[in-house]
């Protein structure tokens, strides 16, 4: 997916009540009240290294003479508003002469309360790494960047007002390291990203009927992993029973009970359900809307793993995915919500470069999150994952270096629902449930022909699409199909027979070269549908 991402400075800004913050150091800016703690400066100090990105005259000198927290900083008399610009930009050079101590090369820049006796409590901050010898641009995007609030029980950044003052820290603090390096032409600016959009419905469940869930959709995870219990010291025993979960006007009951109940030859005290889903997917934005239960010893939990994860008695491990191991198969936690934390529900990633208790993770207090429905949504793409709760995102993850050990995201997911136990269960406790109104999985709108009215009735995904086609029919839920895919140039590259079984069909397409193609299927001679998928 190729993104194309515009930086839109203030002269261009459509908001004319948006206040200007820059400064080049060359007598053009705005900004008036620059000030060094522990740290020496010179805003107007010639630039010893007029090469490549800047090659202007005047540049600020950051002077950092051993001060355990130097910085530089500059206050502003109307405060950010970061929903109309959410990003600020530098250009810095640290000399590899110009340092010492073994830090690690990097520059942050924090966002305070410059009116409160102590400022840096209430701080927002994003770290960036630089390299030496070089000018470098950084951006800092408080609306995408993954940033860490000091205070753990702020709300996202980008949804304040009460920043007045920009610090910027080079080399980190809590050390009497020396640092010396240039920065120029800082720039308060809105950086907008053509991000995807995410409209068409391919996947749901919106629980209608009454009984058993579907099991064209839904998979009971009932085995014991590891013998005899579950990880993370979950006391329950999952079942397939409509006991534990079953559909019911309009909604899903997953079901934590207190009873004896053997099962796998082990007697356990508390029974209730864990749902795989029987549909991956590789970026989209996925909405649950869900009531959660109480009380301290309730874990219930609505998350992800890569198909390829090899944990024995899951959905996809019964069908051979099973390659690689947790968490190297990458896990994500749209919503947990512990009991003995009421009413705060976090997300978080798990990757082999952070995961267990891992440090990304974020979250935000709803007072009704156990009294009321609230959705639940990850939107994920190639770039970053954002998780929010009725649209009021929390947490963005988006590592600099995407690799195996930090983004092992872009290959299919699947869903899990789950509602376990600990072990320090309440004693009064004898039932509850996490109920789900809805599961929806969305991605970008799929590249088709419309051609016959009967399309609604058709679903293609993914598109773009690696491996698998899935097709489903609801139209011709149990029928023979032609299946033809022709290329750009008309030409004839595949034909062959198919089968719906239960409106679903999938088609391999991997031994296609990657480029663009149309697929038409037809029923009984009759060509009823034509879609245009690119093959990556």
């Amino acid at each position: 997916m190729i993104k194309f991402y515009f930086i839109l400075f203030s002269l261009l800004c459509l908001n004319l009540n948006a206040q200007s913050v820059e400064d080049d150091f060359e007598g053009i800016g705005t900004i008036t009240t620059w000030f060094g703690d522990d740290c020496e400066m010179d805003s107007s100090a010639n630039n010893p290294y007029q090469q490549g990105v800047n090659v202007s005259n005047t540049v600020l000198e950051y002077n950092d003479i051993g001060g355990q927290y130097g910085n530089v900083r500059f206050d502003v008399s109307t405060n950010f508003d970061l929903t109309i610009k959410n990003s600020f930009s530098l250009k810095i050079y640290v000399p590899s002469g110009g340092i010492t101590g073994n830090q690690t090369n990097q520059i942050s820049l924090k966002l305070q309360d410059g009116t409160l006796s102590e400022p840096w409590t209430t701080q927002s901050e994003i770290i960036k790494p630089i390299l030496l010898d070089q000018w470098q641009e950084v951006i800092f995007n408080f609306e995408t960047d993954n940033y860490i609030n000091l205070d753990v029980g702020s709300v996202p950044p980008i949804q304040r007002t009460d920043f007045n003052r920009v610090v910027l820290q080079i080399n980190g603090e809590n050390n009497t390291d020396l640092v010396l390096a240039y920065i120029d032409d800082i720039l308060h600016l809105d950086v907008v990203s053509n991000d995807p959009v995410y409209d068409y419905l391919v996947w749901s469940d919106e629980f209608d009927g009454n009984g058993a869930i579907n099991s064209l959709k839904w998979f009971h995870q009932t085995q014991l992993p590891n013998g005899d219990s579950w990880y993370n010291g979950e006391v329950q025993h999952y079942t397939n029973r409509e006991d534990n979960s079953s559909v019911s006007e309009g909604v899903l009951n997953l079901v934590a009970k207190k009873e004896t109940y053997t099962d796998q030859n082990v007697t356990k005290q508390y029974t209730s359900a864990r749902l795989n889903s029987k549909f991956a997917f590789t970026y989209g934005k996925v909405e649950i809307r869900a009531k959660l239960p109480s009380g301290v010893g309730t874990w219930p939990a609505i998350w992800m793993l890569g198909k390829n994860i090899n944990e024995y008695g899951a959905y996809w491990d019964n069908e051979g995915f099973d390659t690689t191991s947790w968490p190297a198969c990458g896990e994500v936690d749209i919503m947990e919500h512990w009991g003995h934390n009421q009413n705060y529900v976090q997300s978080a990633m798990h990757t082999p470069s952070s995961y267990g208790c891992t440090f990304n993770v974020g979250g935000q207090t709803v007072s009704t999150a156990s009294s009321a429905f609230h959705v639940y949504s990850l939107e994920w793409s190639p770039e970053k994952m954002v998780f929010a709760i009725d649209g009021n995102v929390h947490y963005t993850y988006n590592p600099e270096v995407k690799d195996a050990n930090t983004w092992p995201f872009d290959a299919e997911q699947y869903l899990l629902l789950n509602f376990a136990i600990q072990s320090n269960i309440e004693t009064g406790f004898t039932q509850d449930a996490m109920v789900v109104d809805y599961v929806r999985v969305y991605q970008e709108s799929p590249l088709y022909v419309d051609d016959f009215e009967s399309t609604e009735l058709m679903f293609f995904y993914p598109n773009p699409v690696k491996d698998v086609l899935n097709i489903t029919s609801q139209q011709f839920p149990n029928s023979n199909a032609t299946l033809q895919i022709v290329d750009l140039s008309g030409r004839l590259v595949s034909e062959s027979q198919c089968q719906f079984i239960n409106g679903k069909m999938n088609f391999d397409v991997s031994s296609l070269s990657d480029g663009v193609y149309f697929l038409s299927l037809s029923f009984e001679n009759i060509i009823t549908d034509t879609f245009k998928f690119i093959k990556q």
